[in-house]
């Protein structure tokens, strides 16, 4: 991240959670990450994305939840999934992007590692 998006300011420690939005026999190692970018978010989007192609994640499932009402992604395993999840106090709402992360605040793999990370000004 820090060669391709900005200085890493602050980094959680590691958690490890269950599968969330589907079912895997595999947890899942999160983190968050603050950055200071000179990047848009949609470079840091586009950048993000390379990352993951570069550590094997293949192309994003668009595939819709089996839920009903639910306009949610199927989720699956993959080898990594970076989200933006706030950028300043921008609010963005595009098919490809929505800051803040819609659904962060129901993840505590989320926002458990934001808080340690968070420092107000």
């Amino acid at each position: 991240m820090q060669e391709r998006v900005g200085l890493v300011v602050r980094q959680s420690s590691l958690m490890e959670s269950e599968p969330w939005g589907f079912e895997s026999c595999h947890n899942f190692l999160n983190a968050v990450i603050l950055c200071q970018t000179t990047k848009t978010p949609h470079e840091v989007l586009t950048l993000t994305q390379q990352i993951e192609r570069d550590l094997g994640r293949e192309k994003k499932s668009n595939r819709q939840s089996v839920s009903q009402n639910s306009s949610a992604r199927q989720y699956a395993d993959r080898p990594i999934d970076i989200d933006i999840l706030l950028y300043d106090d921008l609010m963005v709402d595009e098919p490809d992007l929505k800051i803040p992360h819609p659904l962060m605040h129901k993840r505590d793999f989320v926002m458990k590692p934001l808080r340690e990370i968070y420092q107000p000004n």
